[in-house]
C-alpha cells in the first residue's frame, strides 16, 4: 500500500511537470490517422457452384412449339445441344445427323415455367414449425437476411414442381411479415446437396418488401411500429433515408461502420438488387411507385397484386410487372376486391402480367392457373392466344427476375430449359412428358429413374410398408 501511494504521488508530479512544459509543435507523423472507410462488401460471398448435369444433343420434331415470346410454330423442330437451344423452326430446319430424336407429334414444346414467387426450401415440406424459416419476424426491417441461408435443398417440393409442373427455375423469397423482408435467391430446379449447387449463375438477387396488412398486423399486435398503413410508409421512408445517406458515404469512401442491412439497400439504390413488393391494394401500389421515385429505386414486380387491374396503366407507364394468382382471393380484407379477369386485364393494358404460385401445391399447376385466367379473359372479350399467354409463365418472369437474356424463351443461344408436354399445356389433363434444364434431361415420364427424389423422401417408410 505504501509503495503504491508513493508511486501515485510520483506519477502526479511527473504529470504536472509535463503540463507545465512547453510542447513541441506537432508534426504530420504525430497527427492521428483519419478513420478508414468500412471495407466494401464482397460482391458474391456465397457464389453459385452450379454445374449443368450432362446432356446429349437432342432434336424434337413434329410438335406444336410456343417460343415463350408469343410465337407459335406448327409441326415445329427444336434442337438442343451443348446446353443451349441451337435451332428452332419448321419441319425443314437443318439438324445434324446421328442425334437423339424425339417424335413430338401430338405434343407441345415450351420454355420451362419460371415461378417468380416461391417459398420452396424456406417453407419446405413437411410443414412443421422446425422447418419454418421464411419470416425473420423480429423486426419490421430485416434487409440483412438472405433467403438462401434458409433454403433446404432436400425439400421434396422441388422435384414435384419439376415433374408435375414443368418448373425449371424459381425465385425463393422471404415471407411477408416485414416491410423489408430480406434478399431472395434464384434457383435452377435441379437436385443439389447445397443451395449453392442450385443457384442460378449470374441471376440478380431480389429484395422482398411488403405493404398492407401483414406488417401492421405482426408488429401492431406487439404494440410496435408500424401498426397502421401510415406507419408502414413512415418506417419505409425513414429506412430509405438512412440507406440514401449510407450509400452516399459508401460511394465517397467516407468512414462509417459496415452495416449489412444498409449494404442491401444501397445495392438496391445502385440497381444491383431488384425490388419484389408484396402488395394487394391499388392505392398502396401507387404509393410505393411514388416512394420509389422519391428515393431513386426501381420496383421490378408487385406480387399478388389482386387490384392490379385498377392501375394497369400506371404499371405499364412505369415498367412494373404484376405477379398474380388466377382466382385466389378473399382470405383477408385487402384481398377482397379481386376479379378473375385481373391477369388478362393487366396484359390487355400493355403491362407485364405474370402468373405466380406462392404455394407448394400451386407451383405444380401454374399452366392450369394461366389457363383459367386465359378463359376468364376470353369470356369478357379479351382475346389472347395460347402462345401469347405463355409469356405469363416464362418470358415475363424471366425479364422481371433479370435472367431474360439467358432463359425464358426458345431462342438460339439461350439455355435449353425446355418442357415437352403430352398435350396442350393449357389443358387440365396435360402433364410434362420430359423436362430439360440446360439441355440435360431431368425428368422423363416414361423412365421412373428420371424423377429426382430427395434423400428426405428416400428415408421415409409409408404406413404398411414395414415388414
Amino acid at each position: 500500500m505504501v509503495f503504491n501511494k508513493h508511486l501515485n504521488v510520483l506519477s502526479a508530479t511527473i504529470l504536472l511537470a509535463a503540463c507545465g512544459a512547453s510542447e513541441p509543435p506537432a508534426t504530420a507523423s504525430d497527427k492521428p490517422a483519419p478513420a478508414k472507410a468500412a471495407p466494401a462488401p464482397v460482391a458474391d460471398p456465397y457464389p453459385s457452384t452450379y454445374k449443368a448435369y450432362p446432356g446429349v444433343a437432342t432434336v424434337i420434331r413434329g410438335a406444336t412449339v410456343f417460343d415463350g415470346e408469343g410465337g407459335r410454330i406448327e409441326n415445329g423442330t427444336v434442337f438442343l445441344s451443348e446446353g443451349k437451344v441451337t435451332a428452332i423452326g419448321g419441319p425443314d430446319t437443318p439438324i445434324p445427323a446421328d442425334v437423339a430424336a424425339i417424335d413430338g407429334r401430338g405434343k407441345w414444346v415450351t420454355p420451362g415455367i419460371i415461378d417468380i414467387h416461391s417459398h420452396l426450401g424456406d417453407y419446405p415440406s413437411p410443414s412443421v414449425q422446425a422447418n419454418s424459416d421464411g419470416n425473420e419476424a423480429t423486426s419490421a426491417v430485416t434487409p440483412q437476411v438472405w433467403a438462401e441461408h434458409s433454403v433446404w435443398p432436400q425439400d421434396p417440393g422441388f422435384s414435384r414442381a419439376l415433374a408435375n409442373g414443368g418448373i425449371t427455375a424459381l425465385q425463393i423469397l422471404p415471407g411477408s411479415a416485414n416491410l423489408f423482408g430480406g434478399r431472395s435467391v434464384v434457383l435452377k430446379n435441379v437436385p443439389g446437396r447445397t443451395v449453392q449447387q442450385m443457384k442460378f449463375p449470374g441471376a440478380p438477387q431480389g429484395l422482398k418488401m411488403a405493404c398492407g396488412e401483414n406488417p401492421k398486423r405482426v408488429y401492431g399486435s406487439r404494440n410496435q411500429l408500424p401498426s397502421t398503413r401510415m406507419g408502414n410508409m413512415a418506417v419505409n421512408r425513414h429506412t430509405w433515408m438512412r440507406a440514401t445517406e449510407y450509400k452516399r458515404k459508401r460511394d465517397k469512401g467516407e468512414a462509417q461502420p459496415r452495416d449489412p442491412s444498409m449494404d442491401t439497400l444501397a445495392d438496391v439504390l445502385d440497381g444491383k438488387i431488384l425490388v419484389h413488393n408484396h402488395c394487394y391494394r391499388a392505392d398502396e401500389m401507387a404509393f410505393v411507385i411514388d416512394m420509389s421515385k422519391e428515393f431513386g429505386y426501381k420496383v421490378s414486380t408487385f406480387h399478388h397484386a389482386v387490384e392490379a387491374y385498377k392501375i394497369a396503366d400506371l404499371l405499364r407507364q412505369n415498367g412494373i410487372c404484376a405477379a398474380m394468382w388466377s382466382d385466389w382471393y378473399g382470405f383477408k380484407m385487402e384481398s377482397y376486391d379481386a376479379i378473375k379477369e385481373n391477369i388478362p386485364l393487366v396484359h390487355n393494358a400493355g403491362a407485364c402480367a405474370i402468373v405466380h404460385s406462392d404455394d407448394a401445391n400451386g407451383i405444380q399447376r401454374l399452366n392450369q392457373e394461366a389457363a383459367k385466367a386465359l378463359a376468364d379473359g376470353r369470356r369478357m372479350g379479351i382475346q389472347v392466344s395460347d402462345e401469347v399467354a405463355w409469356t405469363w409463365l416464362s418470358w415475363n418472369p424471366a425479364k422481371a427476375m433479370g435472367i431474360g437474356d439467358v432463359t425464358g424463351s426458345l431462342k438460339p443461344g439461350k439455355n435449353a430449359d425446355v418442357v415437352l408436354w403430352n398435350g396442350n399445356p393449357f389443358s387440365v389433363y396435360t402433364r410434362p412428358d420430359r423436362v430439360w434444364i440446360d439441355g440435360a434431361l431431368m425428368y422423363d415420364a416414361g423412365d421412373p429413374k428420371r424423377r429426382p427424389v430427395s434423400d428426405f423422401e428416400l428415408g421415409q417408410i409409408g404406413e404398411g410398408d414395414v415388414k
